[in-house]
């Protein structure tokens, strides 16, 4: 079952060799039909959004760009840098007051000498800063209409704002070495309730000016938006995220007229949104144990004090599993699927940090809000989570052709992609009819994976009444825990449109076998928490399997996802307590299972 063959040593090495980052002439790249693993950020926060220099942030789009590359940066007075650099990045500012950020942070320009501006910018006291931002931010994008402010300074600055990112991207983009995108944020939030999206561009086409929430307060019409700008040329596509906080909003049963999903809507929105943060800053979106009992793994980081603000009471509805497997039954329904999305990570970083999500180097994600790790302990982010029930961020994982904007993105549309809690694990998963367990011993697999079958992200159609087959292979982070298992995740649709899921372990580390119960024996634990050490002791470096549904039922619509489990490492509360000789928390784990999510693979009868 664990035995890994050429195929995991070479999808090592794949690794490795995507961050090496060497410099190619742009007319050169090579494109690989087999694929190459990239990692890289897909929601970060500069200056240029209000919250974020609020908190003290100061990172132009372009510092944003210079830290993903690997360059130190001084935030909240220390200089910061993360342990390896990216493969792609996207930097994605509110769309919301860019123009008066860029009245604030460009003395001369049309609006810099507004007093609430001035007033802005002069603002030093964390609490006055705190009651400004409810003021200003809170009280009106999270209200039943949200207004452009008082001291708007007109669309020319938004557009003047939307040239400084854009020009960041244009610039630090390197073609085969760095990928960049044009992007930004639409940050509705009617009622408390996250509607959010990252948009992001395939190429260097873009509109005049983005679009926030005081043009258009729901999805709809940004689809209807995003639609007229692909008429232009500008192709995009929008990136959900953080549907823990969505008050069920995220993966609705009726539109905002009040009417049933139809297959328009399903269709339209899933030409724009093809993947879905799965976790961030503020936590993780797949499940909650609240809801998932019988998943013995759903436990992980629910931040549970999201529940304190805007009325965000967690709900069934506000989750990833549940949204994906619920957009099949919405299919069988209509003929359309409005929940197809792969899995990205992100950060969510109000710091400019682009995916610094290494657990023993988080230095906070909101300013001066959680900017000390006496803060981190006791505070609170405001208007949204307890400091220290937040997360360092997950990070988004492509198999793509080239390190290029179109591959990258075309990635990303296809669903071939992965989130990740932090750690560079590699993994493939693939589905078809006929794949063997011999598989796994041939150099040319993923020829042969791709040759008779589908990728992540994939669809297949009936054939028969056998199972399909799921070919599997996870590769620790070359840097990081070994792994203790793969998951298969599926989800189901009954006749009558019943929705189900369900926890398969199919490959795992060491001699362990199930009880009986069904459960495999946890894989032990190595943490210590007085040095916030752990020993690779346990655990295996890869895994992989071929792997068969065996409840399988031709006539029912299926998606299956895998979830690749790291063995117990100190979570980063830990590593504050340590460094700053603090007490240990006692109302959070001082370890965690960090882990992997596929995109699914779905089954069309």
């Amino acid at each position: 079952m664990n035995k890994p063959g050429i195929l995991i040593r070479a999808v090592a090495a794949a690794l490795l060799a995507s961050a090496a980052g060497q410099p190619l002439a742009a007319t050169e790249i090579p494109r690989n039909p087999e694929k190459n693993l990239y990692f890289g950020e897909t929601h970060v926060h500069t200056a240029y959004s209000l919250d974020a220099f609020l908190g003290g942030t100061r990172q132009t789009p372009g510092d944003a760009y210079r830290f993903a590359r690997g360059e130190t940066v001084v935030v909240n007075g220390q200089p910061h840098k993360m342990r390896r650099p990216l493969d792609f990045a996207a930097v994605t500012d509110h769309a919301e007051y860019l123009g008066e950020m860029y009245a604030a942070l460009n003395p001369g320009a049309p609006g810099h000498e507004i007093p609430q501006i001035q007033q802005l910018i002069g603002l030093t006291d964390f609490d006055e800063r705190r009651n400004w931002f409810i003021e200003y931010v809170v009280k009106n994008n999270r209200g039943a209409k949200p207004q452009h402010t008082s001291f708007y300074p007109g669309p020319e600055s938004v557009s003047s704002g939307w040239k400084v990112i854009t020009h960041a991207a244009e610039q630090h983009n390197e073609p085969g070495v760095f990928t960049t995108f044009n992007a930004f944020e639409w940050s509705s939030a009617p009622g408390g309730g996250n509607l959010h999206r990252n948009v992001i561009f395939r190429g260097a086409t873009v509109p005049a000016i983005p679009v926030g929430a005081s043009d258009i307060m729901y999805e709809e019409g940004l689809w209807d938006w995003l639609k007229a700008q692909e008429e232009q040329g500008a192709r995009s596509i929008a990136l959900p995220h953080n549907s823990n906080a969505s008050k069920g909003s995220m993966f609705p049963a009726k539109d905002h007229s009040g009417d049933p999903l139809d297959a328009e809507y399903a269709k339209l929105r899933g030409h724009f949104e093809r993947a879905i943060e799965m976790m961030q800053v503020k936590g993780n979106s797949e499940v909650s144990k609240q809801f998932w009992v019988a998943d013995e793994f759903s436990d992980f980081e629910n931040a549970p004090s999201i529940a304190k603000f805007s009325g965000r009471v967690p709900i069934k509805e506000n989750y990833v599993r549940y949204g994906v497997v619920q957009g099949m039954a919405v299919e069988q329904a209509v003929g359309a699927n409005p929940f197809k999305l792969g899995f990205v990570g992100g950060t969510d970083s109000h710091n400019g940090l682009t995916a610094d999500v290494d657990e023993d180097n988080f230095v906070g994600g909101h300013g001066a809000e959680d900017a000390t790790p006496q803060r981190r302990q006791t505070a609170e982010v405001g208007g949204w989570i307890a400091a220290r029930e937040q997360t360092p961020g997950s990070i988004t994982a492509v198999w793509a052709s080239s390190n290029t904007r179109e591959a990258i993105w075309d990635a990303i549309h296809d669903r071939e992609v992965y989130a990740t809690s932090g750690p560079r694990m590699a993994v493939r998963f693939f589905a078809g009819w006929d794949y063997q367990p011999a598989l796994l011993e041939r150099a040319d697999v993923i020829a042969r994976a791709y040759a008779g079958g589908v990728p992540m992200g994939g669809e297949l159609s009936k054939a028969g009444k056998k199972s399909p087959r799921f070919l599997i292979i996870a590769s620790k982070d070359a840097l990081g825990a070994n792994l203790d298992r793969i998951q298969v995740i599926k989800g189901w649709v009954d006749s009558d449109g019943t929705t189900h899921d369900k926890v398969f372990d199919v490959a795992w580390a060491g001699e362990r076998r199930p009880g009986a119960d069904g459960k495999l024996p946890p894989v032990g634990n190595t943490v210590d928490l007085t040095t916030a050490t752990y020993r690779n002791s346990i655990g295996s470096g890869e895994l992989a399997a071929v792997w068969e549904d065996p409840e399988f039922d031709p006539d029912q619509r299926a998606l299956y996802y895998t979830r690749v489990l790291e063995i117990p490492t100190p979570r980063w509360t830990t590593f504050d307590s340590v460094r700053a000789g603090l007490p240990m928390l006692e109302n959070v784990p001082g370890t965690l299972q960090e882990r992997a999510w596929s995109s699914p693979i779905w089954y069309q009868p």
